[in-house]
């Protein structure tokens, strides 16, 4: 399973959610989505402005876990 880890990301670079989802374009709740591991897809060019606004790269907030 794909684990989201955007919160983990968010929390270190100290920004809310409103600031990021502002910053990259999107609604709060569609970066609510996204945070709780909900979403069924992302476009790069999100994943890509997430990455520009928290200065990380994907594997910093996209990581993936084996099925116990």
């Amino acid at each position: 399973m794909i684990v989201v880890n955007l919160d983990v990301m968010m929390a270190r670079r100290k920004i809310s959610s409103g600031e990021l989802a502002e910053r990259i374009g999107i609604t709060q709740a569609n970066l609510s989505v996204l945070k709780t591991g909900k979403a069924k897809a992302v476009r790069f060019s999100t994943l890509e402005a997430i990455c520009k606004v928290l200065d990380c790269q994907p594997g910093d907030i996209l990581e993936y876990q084996e099925e116990s």
